[in-house]
C-alpha cells in the first residue's frame, strides 16, 4: 500500500516536533534550528489546514531536510 502526501507529512510533522525538544535540550545554541523548525512546522500546519496541494509539498520537502 502506497502512503500518501496526507499520510507522510503529519508524520513529518511529528518527527520535526521531536527535534524541536533536542535542539531545546541544547540551550541557546539551538536556538535558530529551533526557530527555523518551528517556521517549518507552522507552514505544514497552515497549507494542510489550507488543503492547498502545492504548499504541502514544499512543506512536506522543506521538513525532510530538518535534522
Amino acid at each position: 500500500m502506497s502512503e500518501t502526501l496526507g499520510d507522510q507529512l503529519p508524520r513529518e510533522i511529528e518527527r520535526c516536533q521531536e527535534l524541536l525538544i533536542q535542539y531545546a535540550e541544547i540551550g541557546p545554541a539551538g536556538s535558530f534550528a529551533t526557530a527555523m523548525i518551528k517556521r517549518q512546522i507552522a507552514s505544514a500546519h497552515k497549507a494542510m489546514v489550507e488543503g492547498d496541494l502545492v504548499d504541502m509539498l514544499h512543506a512536506y520537502n522543506a521538513l525532510r531536510g530538518c535534522e
